[in-house]
């Protein structure tokens, strides 16, 4: 059996000493060379040696000391060795120790009395303690603190001990006078604790008689003041009324350790809205005054707990904890912003968004490094308000739209999402945003930036002068054509390197060009004919972004352009009377389609135009040649519509979930409720009051019932041994976070005493045993729980293997029964998460493990399938309902979650029907550990059949 350790010291293993050279120098009068052999046969004793033959030499040479550190070293020496024999008997040369100790206890030195009386309190022999009883009590009014505190510690130790009501049988009294009399912060706290944990009535009597001053005593004293209000609140919780008001008064305590865990135990214990918004109160505070942010950090831990409880009262701190903005830590702010965005209301959307414009354009001062990050952060803050509360965006779109040139492109990308779907959901802003995007449009560098803002060009310009505008922006933006020059196409055939030197300002790479004087151009072609002189067109704004992009050879940016133009021209015969002027316009169009067509054939770029974009470019160009009322309502309407079915799909998947969070209850149908009009009121505060009527409507609404269900248990036991062995034994397994906990029953079968049985057990895979097993022994059908608990490191599967040893009186050997082996599942570590499109193949293209699974099934739906796998692998689904819907053979979906260790788990799904009406594809998946990787596919390999 393992002994309770209550000494660890790092012991390097480099170089062992002997034991007779440690004998040696504790037998010689060099102080240095003692201390240092003391040290050395601790070191040893703690790795297991034994060293019989030192006590003895310890004894003689080392007690009488006077050296503070050799006595300090000796009661260390002391508290590991060997007091019990194999009976649990104390040693008979433990006798020699008592004198020593009682000597110390009586020490004119308060040092050696305080060492001694706390070395006393790691003892657990009672024949040691009882002659040392009247020292130990003669302390208790030592002048001295340090020796007062450790006394009350010692005394506290002792009646703890299984016989030590014996040994101290009016400890209690004795404390609780030393307690009313103690003047010391520090031994009044060990007093208070030892009454607290030996007598509790007392404690609680003097808490109560002295509750007045309560808020005047010490930090310490006052943080176990606090536990014992839980505790006693825990077991009777109708005394709780009375103890919140001492509570509420150490609210105002100067220690923040103090007023911490004064807020968390008004929480644990009350629900009234007094105390939460007290305890809610103080977090605000202890956020804005500490400056670690590890402190902050739990500090919106605990008030993201409490929006999730008390929302209505979280509500009225939204601009308190706003102010945790100001630190410059992401973590903090990214934290912040979670909390804040769930508690806004129509009363208070005003402020926050107030507050988070001013916070955006802070971050135009660029003097943080993560400022473009913390940026990206306010716009989908406030485009989630927008979204909430659609009166808020007219004061924020405009501010919003200086960023759509934002040299960090997600927070860029964010914007234009942003844009797209207010110009959608408020009709009146529409004409204001289109202004103000024509206007911007030039600023704009990011091609997926300027893709979006085309297409909203491209839908919403709808007057003439819009349309107009429209078209001109975008010629502006694409410079003159054509894009290259026909001697250029000559020369880059000829030598493209001889192309790159002398136009170095009219070849696109991907880097600033160095111009003949020393100064940068960036990617930009000169706009130069076979007529005129050739000359370089830095690249100023004013040169074209569209004209830059496409030259870096991003022709799905062409195709894109090539549709808005088709659009405005379209929607210009709508609205423009002249013939003339649509056919200008028309020819105009028709004339840079044609270029990027050239431009993408010629050999100019390095890679000429792909397929996709060739074919759309094409199709432009026949729509303009050939339109027709058909077509035009294809290209006018149906975009809209669908963008329109999009941006309602996503609300409907909103609302719907908010409606699933509201739907759960606890409440039992049989339940007691309380009336709170009934109730009697009779000498009972506002607080104690309103805690009853929050404890009644917790209970009516079913909020103390726990939501694990029995049958769920159930589920969880796994038989380890057969019914026909002498030794049966079932597992129930627990998986917390970072743990997991096997609860084994054993049984004994037979007529016989099983003795020395012992569970031992062993791992694969990312798994730790804690403890050692221990032996038992087991009476004949008789039973035992067993607790193991196994520390667990990644999502990796782990397995559990092991066996049952024991030994019976009648057979010399000892017996294995080998048990059943428990295979911990990847579905205990992962739950359902969310992540946007953007997210999710970003992590994609990042995530270097890959396990492909091809699909082997019954299942013959294809959304029966999908169904069927999200129950297995426990994730959430990313695409949309709406894009599930109807049967056309085939189906693509991405599948997410997160490990409790952080991890990601991406999972595609691509499945096709066969004419035989089975299903084929593939289900892959990615992570960053292979691990994870490896688990769901196997998961999944294992799950995927169906059927039965």
């Amino acid at each position: 059996m393992e002994k309770s350790c209550t000494l660890l010291i790092h012991f390097d293993k480099g170089t062992p000493a002997i034991a007779n050279e440690i004998k040696e120098a504790l037998e010689g009068n060099d102080v240095p060379a003692k201390i240092d052999a003391m040290k050395k046969a601790i070191m040893l004793l703690l790795n297991g040696e034994t060293l019989p033959q030192l006590f003895i030499t310890i004894v003689r040479y080392v007690l009488p000391s006077e050296d503070h550190t050799i006595q300090k070293l000796l009661l260390l020496y002391l508290e590991i060795i060997e007091k019990t024999d194999a009976k649990g008997r104390v040693l008979p040369e433990m006798i020699l120790i008592c004198q020593n100790l009682r000597n110390n206890l009586q020490h004119p030195n308060e040092y050696i009395r305080g060492v001694t009386l706390r070395f006393l309190c790691r003892l657990n022999e009672v024949e040691i303690f009882e002659p040392l009883i009247p020292s130990v009590l003669a302390n208790l009014e030592h002048r001295h603190p340090f020796i007062r505190r450790n006394a009350i510690l010692a005394v506290m130790f002792i009646y703890k001990l299984p016989q030590g009501e014996q040994l101290l049988v009016d400890a209690p009294e004795m404390i609780e006078k030393a307690l009313s009399t103690e003047q010391d912060q520090s031994a009044k706290r060990n007093a208070f604790l030892m009454l607290f944990t030996c007598a509790q009535d007392r404690a609680i009597n003097y808490l109560l008689t002295h509750v007045d001053k309560v808020s005047d005593w010490g930090e310490l004293l006052q943080m176990v003041v606090l536990e014992l209000i839980r505790k006693v609140c825990r077991t009777n919780r109708g005394e709780k009324g009375r103890y919140i008001k001492i509570i509420i008064s150490l609210l105002n305590a100067p220690s923040t350790a103090v007023v911490y865990e004064c807020a968390s135990t008004l929480v644990s214990l009350s629900s009234a809205p007094t105390a939460i918004r007290a305890a809610a109160n103080t977090y605000c505070q202890l956020l804005l005054s500490q400056s670690d942010n590890n402190v902050k950090l739990i500090v919106l831990d605990r008030l993201n707990e409490l929006k999730s409880s008390h929302r209505e009262i979280m509500v009225d701190m939204i601009m308190d904890v706003l102010r945790a903005l100001s630190s410059p830590n992401v973590d903090i702010r990214r934290k912040t912003l979670d909390i804040v965005l769930e508690l806004i209301t129509p009363r208070n959307i005003n402020e926050v968004v107030q507050t988070l414009k001013k916070e955006v354009v802070k971050t135009q001062s660029g003097e943080l490094e993560k400022n473009g990050e913390y940026r990206q952060m306010l716009i989908q803050a406030i485009h989630s308000c927008a979204i909430k509360f659609p009166e808020v965006a007219s004061t924020v779109v405009h501010l919003l739209m200086d960023f759509l040139g934002d040299s960090n492109v997600a927070s860029a990308i964010d914007v234009v999402v942003f844009v797209r779907e207010i110009i959608e959901t408020n009709p009146k802003l529409r004409v204001s945003i289109i202004m103000r995007l024509l206007d911007t449009f030039y600023q704009i560098r990011a091609s997926r930036v300027c893709s979006c803002a085309l297409w909203i060009i491209g839908e919403y310009c709808l007057s003439l002068s819009e349309v107009e505008s429209g078209i001109a922006t975008i010629k502006q933006c694409l410079g003159d054509l054509p894009f290259y020059s026909v001697s250029e196409e000559g020369d880059a055939s000829d030598s493209s390197k001889k192309a790159q030197q002398v136009n170095s300002g009219t070849v696109s790479s991907r880097r600033p060009v160095v111009l003949a004087d020393g100064t940068y151009a960036t990617q930009s072609a000169a706009s130069e004919t076979a007529f005129s002189p050739p000359t370089l067109v830095q690249g100023s704004l004013a040169s074209g972004n569209l004209r830059s992009l496409l030259l870096t050879g991003d022709f799905f940016l062409g195709a894109v352009v090539a549709c808005t133009l088709t659009k405005l021209v379209l929607r210009l015969e709508e609205v423009q009377p002249s013939k003339v002027e649509v056919n200008k316009a028309s020819t105009q169009a028709l004339l840079i389609m044609v270029s990027m067509l050239q431009l993408g054939q010629s050999s100019f770029l390095p890679h000429p135009i792909d397929n996709d974009s060739y074919d759309r470019i094409v199709l432009c160009i026949r729509l303009l040649c050939n339109t027709g009322d058909e077509i035009r309502k294809i290209w006018l309407q149906s975009c809209r519509q669908s963008f329109v079915k999009m941006l309602s799909d996503k609300q409907f998947r909103e609302t719907e979930e908010l409606k699933a969070k509201a739907q759960i209850s606890h409440a039992q149908p049989d339940d007691l409720i309380d009336f709170y009009h009934l109730k009697s009121r009779k000498g009972m505060s506002q607080l104690e009051l309103e805690d009853e009527v929050q404890d009644d409507l917790k209970r009516a609404t079913g909020e103390f019932i726990r939501d694990g269900d029995d049958a769920n248990k159930l589920n969880r036991i796994l038989q380890l041994t057969g019914f026909s062995d002498p030794v049966y034994a079932e597992a129930y397994v627990t998986v917390h976070h970072y743990d997991i906990v096997l609860d084994v029953t054993v049984i004994n079968r037979t007529k016989e005493t099983l003795q020395n049985l012992c569970l031992e057990l062993a791992t694969m895979g990312d798994l730790k045993l804690v403890e050692r097993p221990q032996n038992y022994t087991l009476a004949p059908e008789s039973s035992k729980q067993i607790k193991a608990n196994i520390k667990v490191s990644s999502t990796e599967t782990g397995v559990i293997f092991g066996n049952i040893v024991y030994e019976t009186s009648n057979v010399l050997e000892r017996t294995v029964v080998v048990l059943n082996d428990i295979h911990i599942d990847i579905m205990d570590y992962i739950s359902p998460a969310v992540c946007s499109d953007g997210a999710f193949r970003t992590m994609w293209a990042e995530f270097e493990w890959e396990n492909k699974v091809a699909v082997n099934t019954v299942i013959q739906s294809e959304k029966g399938f999908l169904d069927h796998i999200i129950k297995s692998t426990n994730m959430k689904c990313l695409t949309a309902p709406s894009a599930l819907d109807g049967e056309c053979g085939f189906l693509a979906a991405n599948l997410y979650a997160k490990s409790i260790f952080g991890e990601d788990a991406l999972v595609n799904m691509s499945i096709e029907k066969q004419a035989d009406g089975k299903l084929s594809g593939y289900i892959r998946i990615r992570s960053k550990t292979q691990g994870i990787a490896l688990s769901l596919g196997d998961k999944i390999t294992l799950k995927q059949k169906g059927g039965s």
